[in-house]
């Protein structure tokens, strides 16, 4: 296996674009890999472009009625059909769309394999992470499911225990969805409480098909103003002795930025040093509980989209990549000088927000009066019992 990480970019990702004050704007994928080129990551890993996904792999996920109705959308976005949830004010339709989609799912896809065939250990499509899809539908920005595409491809190559951890702000329902009656594949979401963000779902009590896949499902949800020590020790509370349980062969992860305390859409109040810190969590739970490593990282969602976003994945790129940056660094003038000329917008200046985030690991003791604790509680009492392992 070659020790090297592998970063999918292909340029055409960009036109994945729902148009002008639509949160999700595509110059954050160009200003990630303009910064991502500024630190020299480029060279650290190789940077490689899969196909888009056919018609075959999207099958493997999503409905044949449904890819139909992508590809009608394409060719005319007047026919975008609310239905499948194309045309609306989250997934506008726009000529394109389906291939812009199932290029971004090829990525992804791309990675899984590269990685399952012992290609690389680790790959990132911080492109991807478009975890909302559902099978039959759009959903919260999303099209193509393509963290859900991934794994079912590392199913379909042999695969029996893939595991996806999802640090977005969101619950990461679609994946979820997917495999909710397959005991092959884990899903952890640790995300905002459904109470106050969409879409709503990811409660504790749901926790797989209780007739063929009852434990196979982790839902983490945290209050409204959850910061960096609280985050970290919901992570670090849940993620791991699962891991070390289910010993997963494929560890798949989706690092939404949009955890960050300045992100418009959610109200956590993570730092971007938090977000690092966990990216080199699962950096090294991949080469502590999986075979070989294999390691897939996922962007996802992310709002502040100069702020946080570029500094973040290429946090996540060097990571992968053996090649990690450092926080305290000056961001090279080049980037700065590209965020102006793309945003008119003035760049951060380092790759920090100056915070040194600690948290109290899980076994130092439980507060019942602190509501990240009462969280995650109420996820390790819903779940850990059913994977054999003490609440």
């Amino acid at each position: 296996m070659s020790g090297r990480g592998l970063l999918m970019w292909d340029e055409a990702v960009t036109k994945y674009d729902f148009g002008d004050g639509h949160p999700m704007d595509p110059v954050r994928l160009a200003l990630t890999m303009g910064l991502v080129r500024a630190y020299g990551l480029d060279r650290a890993v190789d940077v490689v472009a899969a196909k888009p996904a056919g018609d075959s792999t999207l099958r493997l996920v999503h409905r044949e009625d449904y890819v139909a109705a992508v590809r009608a959308a394409s060719v005319d976005p007047r026919a975008a059909d609310q239905a499948y949830g194309l045309g609306t004010m989250d997934d506008p339709a726009f000529v394109g769309i389906h291939e812009a989609s199932a290029l971004i799912a090829g990525q992804s896809v791309g990675a899984a394999e590269a990685v399952w065939r012992g290609e690389a250990a680790h790959a990132v499509n911080f492109a991807g992470g478009l975890h909302h899809a559902m099978p039959g539908s759009a959903s919260g920005f999303c099209i193509y499911n393509d963290a859900s595409l991934a794994i079912a491809r590392l199913l379909e190559l042999g695969a029996e225990r893939v595991a996806y951890v999802d640090v977005d702000v969101h619950h990461g329902d679609g994946v979820q969805a997917t495999f909710w009656d397959d005991p092959r594949v884990l899903t952890v979401s640790l995300h905002e409480h459904p109470r106050s963000l969409f879409p709503g779902t990811g409660w504790p009590e749901e926790t797989g098909s209780p007739e063929a896949a009852e434990g196979s499902a982790v839902n983490l949800p945290l209050p409204a103003g959850t910061g960096d020590s609280g985050w970290l020790r919901a992570f670090h509370a849940v993620v791991p002795e699962l891991l070390a349980e289910f010993r997963p062969q494929v560890l798949v992860t989706q690092h939404g930025a949009d955890t960050h305390f300045e992100d418009p859409l959610a109200h956590l109040a993570v730092s971007l040093d938090a977000q690092r810190m966990v990216q080199a969590s699962c950096h090294e739970l991949a080469h502590e509980y999986v075979d070989g490593g294999r390691w897939v990282a996922l962007g996802g969602g992310g709002y502040a989209i100069v702020d946080v976003v570029p500094r973040s994945w290429t946090h996540l790129v060097g990571i992968a990549g053996h090649a990690p940056v450092e926080p305290e660094s000056v961001i090279p003038s080049s980037w700065r000088d590209e965020v102006y000329a793309r945003t008119r917008g003035v760049a951060p200046g380092r790759m920090t927000d100056g915070r040194e985030p600690v948290w109290r690991e899980w076994e130092e003791g439980y507060d019942p009066a602190d509501r990240v604790d009462q969280a995650v509680l109420a996820t390790r009492r819903a779940v850990f019992p059913l994977r054999g392992l003490l609440a």
